[in-house]
């Protein structure tokens, strides 16, 4: 059975969640396996060798102290019995220092005095008790009762006998065994520690990421870009949240300009088409009309053809928002407003003055700002249709007007006049579009600008634009 879209959603973040969290968790868990066991390996491996190596020192001493003794000294077996009650004896001496088992030879290889146990004896002690060199010394690991020993004989000399030293060493490699586990049952405990830490840290971590996912889904999966964003924390997951969120704005913004521009165009497209359609029909008849009659409707024809391919370019041109005009450089208003007054005369036979005053440069789209310009020269001719005086062009610094002795703008339009397809009561029988202005606006904002109007002395408009101040179109 399928499961609910938004439930499907859910399960597929949560699926990606526990998939973060659990490499979180086994990352973290595999990093302290890894620390925790060469700290462990090399611990261990330094203990050992240092419990081995002062095992080893002590009971070497021991029996370089018994040849010493035996060589300085004339001694023999009795000299080593465990009789002593003051424990102060030779033997004494050897058993403190290392806990050793001390046994007592006579020089046949018979056993005179042993110790907690017996040691055994081999043709090597026995060569060693009858050898009539003092200090002689033979050595060998044993093995009594699953125990291992080290085992050294020592001979008196004169062939009196030898004394045995035993060591047991397998005790101290049962402490060290005991060590090993005790260290591996703490790695395992660091390990398990580390895992549930990451896990926890895996999860506050990606909480906000699991809800930027899901936001994400959402989107692409219902189109809807009006969702809410996760913003909370100033840290990337943050940052991300904000920059998703203002995406997401971005796009709706879009989408409602989008939506608003084909809603408009389809209504301001209706009229010329209607008329079209209308002096379509008229033709079949032209025949029957009157010569100037026909004049007339070809005349019309040719008008509405032309007003609605201005009207379907200045669409395209708005619909592509600025982007497609060409890459930014340095340059100045007052060059692009030469250029559109050279085309505007060849195009209108208007004249057309230029006055220029500390044009800065700055960085901009050429033919983006010359369109503008050129909208804004074509609206002035537009409405000064008696042409008594020419058209004028202000540039001052990063800002470019445009005067013309037409009616000039109605306080309750001057508002209004950048939007798109809005035409004042006075306009609407003048030929356009209504969408000359509202690229100019468009233009202005992608430079970091502002459009502005302004009622000119003696009569007419000033209209234009500033590019922004230091700044690269779009921001950049």
């Amino acid at each position: 059975m399928r499961l609910p879209f938004r439930r499907r959603l859910l399960f597929r973040a949560r699926r990606s969640r526990t998939s973060l969290r659990t490499t979180f968790a086994v990352s973290f868990a595999a990093v302290a396996a890894v620390v925790t066991l060469l700290v462990g390996l090399i611990g261990y491996d330094a203990a050992a060798h240092l419990v081995r190596r002062d095992q080893q020192s002590v009971f070497t001493e021991v029996v370089g102290d018994l040849r010493s003794q035996v060589r300085s000294r004339d001694l023999d077996a009795e000299d080593y019995a465990a009789g002593d009650l003051d424990h102060d004896g030779l033997r004494d001496g050897l058993t403190r220092p290392t806990r050793a088992d001390v046994q007592v030879l006579a020089g046949d290889g018979r056993i005179v005095d042993q110790g907690s146990r017996t040691l055994p004896v081999g043709p090597v002690e026995q060569a060693v008790a009858a050898d009539a060199q003092a200090g002689k010394v033979a050595r060998r690991d044993i093995e009594i009762g699953g125990e291992d020993y080290r085992l050294a004989t020592v001979a008196l000399g004169g062939g009196r006998g030898a004394v045995q030293v035993a060591q047991q060493f397998s005790d101290t490699e049962d402490l060290l065994k005991e060590l090993q586990d005790r260290t591996v049952l703490l790695a395992c405990l660091v390990v398990l520690a580390a895992g549930l830490v990451g896990w926890w840290l895996a999860r506050r971590i990606t909480r906000r990421l699991v809800r930027l996912a899901y936001a994400a889904e959402g989107v692409a999966a219902t189109g809807r870009v009006d969702i809410q964003v996760p913003v909370a924390g100033r840290d990337e997951v943050g940052r991300l949240g904000r920059s998703f969120d203002h995406m997401l704005g971005r796009l709706a913004q879009s989408e409602d300009d989008q939506r608003r521009l084909v809603q408009d165009a389809g209504h301001e497209l209706r009229t010329p088409l209607t008329s079209l359609r209308t002096n379509i029909s008229l033709l079949r008849r032209i025949d029957e009309l009157p010569p100037d009659q026909r004049a007339e409707l070809v005349d019309d024809l040719a008008e509405e053809s032309r007003e609605l391919t201005d009207l379907v370019n200045e669409l395209v041109d708005l619909a592509a928002g600025g982007t497609d005009d060409g890459r930014t450089e340095e340059l100045t208003l007052a060059e692009v407003a030469l250029e559109a007054a050279a085309a505007a005369r060849r195009r209108t036979g208007r004249p057309v003055t230029v006055r220029t005053t500390d044009a800065d440069v700055f960085h901009g789209r050429p033919a983006a700002l010359q369109r503008a310009v050129t909208n804004l020269i074509e609206n002035a001719a537009k409405f000064d249709r008696d042409g008594t005086e020419p058209i004028e062009i202000s540039v001052t610094g990063r800002r470019v007007a445009v005067l013309d002795r037409g009616p000039g703008v109605a306080e309750a339009d001057a508002d209004r006049i950048f939007d798109r397809f809005y035409r004042a009561a006075g306009a609407r029988s003048l030929p356009g579009s209504g969408l000359g202005l509202s690229i100019v606006r468009d233009v202005a904002a992608t430079h970091a600008g502002t459009v502005f109007v302004q009622g000119r002395p003696g009569g007419g408009a000033v209209i234009g634009f500033t590019v922004g101040e230091g700044e690269r179109p779009g921001g950049t």
